[in-house]
């Protein structure tokens, strides 16, 4: 395999920790299988100041995804956003736009989280679901609950954090429970390797009425999914939503969004 400075084109991840990236394999598979002269390499970064070191290291690179804990922090060194990304205030996606002797001109910023959670409800959604509890606040649990928006669904935040229109754990009622169908983990508890957590909801309150989605995708079934079909609920994980994320990553950074 030629080395990434080698290829045409480059693309990455930057996050911390990376122990695990469904997309480094995705994009090389989908890049040999498709003679595309490009490669898709992790950039485990401590801090999100080290981004432009990346960028001027691989001259390359012509985009990036965007994982915790940088969603959110990466948006000061961007030069602009998609109107979901504004919106939101996370940002998943990078667009590098360079002229024709490859300087760069612009780095843009996407947001394709929100119409990859939004396309994995089609089929899924009924008449009774009329109101959803996201858990966790950060770029993943703003996008989630912005799609839920758009579908006409009322979305109440949870944390461990008590702030204005945010409820804490203690505060979940088995009648506040009931009255939100649909429960998202949009935590990163339970991801691998510490995948024997999750949040600390109260699962003894959850019905067959009940639709609770993991974000994650790694272990494919998490803790929260296990503790929430205990109870009767059902489930779903996070890989139908990160490979749609995925096509549309690539159709950012090649004009076909």
């Amino acid at each position: 395999m030629k080395s990434p400075l080698d290829c045409k084109y480059l693309y990455g991840l930057i996050g911390y920790p990376l122990v695990h990236s469904f997309s480094r394999d995705f994009f090389n598979r989908k890049f040999i299988a498709e003679d595309i002269d490009a490669q898709y390499i992790n950039f485990e970064i401590p801090d999100i100041g080290m981004l432009m070191e990346v960028i001027a290291e691989h001259p390359n690179l012509n985009g990036l995804n965007v994982t915790a804990p940088y969603k959110e922090a990466v948006i000061p060194l961007l030069d602009s956003l998609d109107d979901d990304a504004a919106e939101i205030g996370a940002v998943n996606v990078i667009k590098f736009i360079r002229d024709e002797s490859g300087a760069l001109q612009e780095l843009r910023g996407y947001n394709s989280d929100v119409m990859g959670f939004e396309k994995t409800l089609d089929g899924i959604l009924t008449p009774e679901y009329t109101s959803a509890m996201v858990l966790g606040t950060g770029g993943a649990a703003k996008a989630v609950s912005t799609a839920l928006r758009h579908q006409g669904i009322e979305v109440q935040l949870v944390s461990r954090r008590k702030s204005e229109h945010i409820m804490v754990y203690e505060e979940l009622t088995r009648a506040i429970v009931a009255a939100h169908q649909i429960i998202v983990n949009a935590t990163p508890l339970g991801k691998y390797p510490d995948d024997n957590l999750c949040p600390d909801f109260p699962y003894r309150f959850l019905t067959s009425k009940h639709l609770c989605y993991d974000l994650i995708y790694n272990p494919e079934e998490t803790l929260f999914m296990k503790r929430s079909a205990k109870y009767g609920a059902k489930t779903k994980n996070g890989i139908e939503m990160l490979l749609l994320q995925a096509f549309d990553s690539y159709d950012i950074w090649t004009d076909n969004y």
